[in-house]
Order: C-alpha cells, then structure tokens, then sequence
C-alpha cells in the first residue's frame, strides 16, 4: 500500500546502524512531519540505506514536505508493530504547483460561413 502526506518537518532524527544477522551493515534515519490535523498531528517515518537517507539533506526542520511511503505491519511475540517506510520526499510547494491545471486560452467563436442544421 502507497500513500502520501504533506506536512511541516518538525524533527530529524539522529542516524541508526547496526548489523543484520546476514553480516551486512545497515542505516536507519527517522524525521517527524506535523500533518496540521486535529489529532495526532506529529507522523515519524522511516528511511532505510544511504540513497533514501540523502533524500532528506534537501530539507530542513519548518520546511513543508510531501512525503510518499508505504506501511508495513510484522508479529513478534504475539505483537504487532508498524512502520512508515518513506520512499519519496518533495517540496510541498513543488507537489502543489505539479498537480495544477494547466490553464487553457479561451477559444474564441469564430465566425462560420457555415449554416447550423441543428434542430436546437
């Protein structure tokens, strides 16, 4: 499942690593959005490995965001737990002016020569 929100970055968290039990290293960074709603307004998402994490050096705290993630849900121990993994961040204003109309000209009626043989 994809979805997105725009909100206010409010908080960038500090960088997480560690290593899978397969040996590899892995990075962890958190950012928090204030979506403006009445309840809950404060969202912290996820991004996983280098490439993801650098989406966010674009962007600073007071700054409007539109972020694109998915949600995730796994069982451990008979609890589940939740995650926003965030896979795109743009400029709130960029989403904005993108998903405007185009504005057309006006098309003006021309005169025709032409008769109308429409019966209304």
């Amino acid at each position: 499942m994809s979805l997105a929100i725009k909100g206010k970055l409010t908080k960038v968290l500090e960088i997480e690593t560690g290593t899978s039990k397969a040996g590899k290293e892995w990075k962890k960074q958190g950012f928090v959005i204030d979506s403006g709603d009445q309840f809950n307004p404060e969202i912290c998402f996820s991004l996983f490995g280098d490439d993801k994490i650098g989406m966010l050096r674009n962007f600073g705290p007071g700054q409007e965001i539109e972020v694109s993630f998915n949600i995730s849900s796994r069982e451990f121990n008979g609890k589940y737990y939740h995650n926003l993994d965030a896979w795109k961040i743009t400029g709130a204003s960029a989403a904005t002016n993108a998903s405007q109309p185009v504005s057309q000209p006006a098309i003006e009626n021309a005169p025709s020569d032409e008769e109308d043989d429409l019966p209304f």
